[in-house]
């Protein structure tokens, strides 16, 4: 297990109201179109489990507060011709590249390279009390999944994806998540305050993802989102 050192950790403090900052400018002054639609869900927006994934320290679903908020982000990106495997491996190699300035992939568990491999654990540094452990639970040619630890602000998992479409990628980010705890459902299903961080964070991952991939976002990024009462109805 590894840590970030103290002057480390001092540089992303002090990097937080940039990035906020930056993130909201962009947020403002976004040119590329976001087409977003909710409502409400039913047993088939749970995830799929992953099977012989170790548990130990995992902030599942059922240990979270409120409804699942079942999101879907998607960018079909064109001038590339990059394969989908090698996409997956770009974004997992440069975590921070894709992420908006605000936050900041540290691996705290697994070999210090840029590979993702399943059981390591990174720690999402953010602003204010959005910090949050997570581990790599699956490692595919073209996905990978992340899956909430104990103190993290949500618990669920969350899926990056790439695949051929037509002559164009398209990738995708898929997240289950519950608030953590009832301060963050206040957050999250009051005020909505975590929730349009949430957004913006993920879909600006989705235009850089793009530009990792040397293409352009074609036609915006569509994000769905659909609510399902906890305990979810039967099937």
């Amino acid at each position: 297990m590894t840590t970030t050192t103290g002057p480390g950790r001092l540089g992303i403090v002090l990097g937080w109201p940039v990035g906020i900052a930056l993130v909201s400018w962009l947020y403002m002054w976004r040119t590329t179109p976001l087409h977003r639609s909710e409502e409400p869900g039913g047993p088939e927006d749970l995830p799929d489990p992953v099977e012989d994934a170790p548990a130990d320290g995992l902030q599942p679903l059922a240990a979270g507060v409120g409804p699942v908020l079942h999101r879907c982000y998607a960018v079909r990106i064109t001038g590339s011709d990059m394969r989908p495997p090698a996409l997956i491996d770009l974004v997992a190699a440069h975590l921070d590249q894709a992420s908006p300035e605000m936050a900041v992939f540290r691996k705290t568990r697994g070999v210090q390279d840029d590979q993702l491999r399943c059981g390591e654990e990174f720690l999402v540094r953010m602003p204010g009390p959005w910090d949050g452990p997570v581990r790599v639970i699956r490692r595919e040619p073209c996905s990978f999944r992340l899956a909430t630890m104990e103190g993290h602000l949500e618990a669920g998992e969350i899926e990056f994806r790439a695949a051929q479409d037509g002559d164009a990628l398209r990738f995708e980010i898929e997240s289950w998540a519950r608030a953590g705890d009832k301060l963050a459902a206040l957050l999250y299903n009051n005020l909505r305050l975590a929730k349009e961080i949430q957004l913006n964070m993920w879909s600006h991952f989705c235009v850089r993802a793009a530009a990792l991939a040397g293409g352009r976002p074609k036609g915006g990024v569509t994000i769905r989102t659909r609510w399902v009462d906890w305990p979810p109805p039967a099937a």
